[in-house]
């Protein structure tokens, strides 16, 4: 029995004839370790320009953010793809500055415009949603999420995103 030693170029040659995509193992960098997590969901996209900002009840449970993951996901890559921030109770928020904000929960707006200034409060599309927890155990919660995401598509379509 022989084998055939190929070189690395002739191998990714042959996956991308094939359709298929080598994954690679990331590095881990020392530096990144050392540093404390951050409370917030997705600080690292709120330094991009981002047209949606998700703002979130502290402490979600995994299958509420499974949930609102998946009806975000629902709606397209803009609304997937959009920065989470938890609304921490009696504290101002760091909230990056967006045309749409997606607010769940009447806590959650009320911090939201502690966090905002109201230049920003005046120009921007936010839409209120029910709680995560209610979204699960009522049916009339969820009827509103798929409304609120709905205005939300049409609001970001009419601004010409």
């Amino acid at each position: 029995m022989s084998a055939v030693f190929a070189s690395p170029a002739h191998r990714a040659r042959v996956l991308r004839a094939l359709g298929m995509v080598p994954w690679q193992r990331r590095v881990v960098v020392e530096a990144a370790l050392a540093e404390p997590p951050t409370r917030s969901i997705g600080v690292q996209q709120a330094s991009t320009k981002a047209e949606v900002v998700v703002v979130l009840p502290p402490g979600c449970a995994v299958r509420e953010l499974d949930l609102l993951g998946r009806a975000l996901s629902a709606f397209g890559a803009q609304l997937a793809r959009a920065p989470r921030i938890e609304a921490l109770d009696g504290e101002t928020m760091q909230v990056p500055h967006a045309p749409a904000y997606l607010v769940f929960g009447q806590a959650q707006a009320h911090a939201l415009g502690r966090g905002l200034p109201a230049q920003v409060m005046r120009d921007a599309h936010i839409v209120l949603a029910d709680a995560p927890a209610d979204i699960l155990t009522q049916g009339g919660a969820k009827r509103r999420l798929w409304q609120a995401l709905r205005a939300l598509r049409r609001a970001l379509a009419a601004g010409g995103r």
